[in-house]
């Protein structure tokens, strides 16, 4: 049976002793919710990483241009990077702007010379394909997801080469792919004031299945969803930057939790053990006070921070973003972050 509280609230009471202890549990987990969502700072925890620099090796009169994108393969070493051709957009360029380097840091292949605008997002999915976002258009070309084949032959394209909207079948700035077990993909279009605030689902076969959120700062609205990622659990886990949060959703879009513990969002991976990764690339006085940008690290599971890798700008206040966008993390627990700014990709190993 129910009875009343105060405010036309409802208590469920049940006879059995089992009953007492659901019930402890769900109050339990609503007070963590609440109090992840009204986090204070995570600026304190250790550093348990040094910082490799010039780790992976470009080819020879090749110079890093600006990534946010980084993952790792399925075989747990290899890392795969979308690189901006030398510069902070490939349009014009030649070069491949897919890259992929062994566990030395040794470049193995790369591919889309060409095909993009503004590589942004990618995602390595469980057959070892690769999906990349071009959040940016010009010349006929962007506002697209493509994947490819790990030897580079282009297997699916969504959206419409240059053309932005909100339709089922068109993107706007779409900033991050990922691909569920069951093959279903999932898109973070928007990146800015003028574009979307939505997460799009398709079929494995890329047919539109729905879309949710807006933009706005209520549960299930946006404001530049930048990265994605899935848990053991199947849920979808987006870093909703502008509101210097994440959301977790199951796949149908239903709401489950936000969580502001792992500051301003632009990066998030999490790896099969529920170790959550998350870059921080913007806070700062005005967009998210108090909290440091850095590379957190935590669970998944209970959303609880562990270690805390700082961004090594010694003063982000001068500049827009600094240290990495995009973070990933290989089989041996190595972290890599993708730059923006510094136009880098970093490693990180435990010390």
């Amino acid at each position: 049976m129910k009875k009343p509280l105060t405010g036309g609230e409802y208590r469920y009471m049940y006879p059995s002793r089992a009953g007492w202890t659901s019930v402890g549990v769900l109050v339990a987990t609503v007070a963590l919710s609440a109090a992840w969502a009204e986090a204070p700072p995570a600026n304190s925890q250790a550093n348990p990483y040094r910082t490799v620099e010039g780790w992976a090796k470009m080819p020879e009169g090749r110079t890093w241009g600006a990534t946010s994108a980084v993952d790792v393969a399925p075989d747990g070493r290899s890392i795969w990077v979308g690189e901006r051709c030398g510069a902070n957009t490939c349009a014009g360029s030649s070069l491949p702007a897919i890259l992929q380097f062994d566990e030395t840091g040794r470049l193995r292949t790369s591919f889309g010379a060409g095909m993009f605008v503004f590589p942004h997002g990618i995602h390595v999915d469980r057959a070892g394909n690769v999906w990349l976002t071009d959040a940016r258009a010009r010349d006929g070309k962007g506002h697209q997801v493509f994947k490819f084949s790990p030897d580079g032959k282009l297997l699916l394209t969504l959206g419409k080469a240059g053309v932005a909207g909100e339709g089922p079948d068109v993107f706007n700035q779409p900033s991050d792919v990922a691909v569920a077990a069951g093959g279903e993909i999932f898109v973070a279009d928007g990146h800015d004031e003028n574009s979307n605030a939505r997460i799009v689902k398709f079929s494995k076969d890329g047919q539109f299945i729905k879309a949710w959120g807006k933009r706005g700062s209520a549960p299930g609205e946006f404001d530049v969803p930048h990265g994605l990622a899935f848990d053991s659990r199947g849920r979808l886990f987006v870093a909703d930057r502008g509101n210097n949060r994440i959301q977790i959703f199951d796949q149908d879009g239903k709401f489950l939790e936000e969580w502001k513990q792992f500051s301003r969002p632009s990066g998030v991976y999490i790896d099969k053990h529920d170790v959550l990764y998350v870059a921080d690339s913007e806070s700062n006085s005005k967009t998210n006070p108090g909290w440091k940008r850095g590379i957190r690290i935590g669970s998944a599971k209970d959303g609880k921070v562990t270690a805390f890798i700082p961004d090594p700008e010694p003063d982000p206040e001068k500049v827009v973003t600094s240290g990495s966008e995009g973070v990933a993390a290989d089989a041996r627990g190595n972290v890599y972050g993708a730059e923006v700014g510094p136009r880098a990709l970093k490693r990180y190993v435990k010390k």
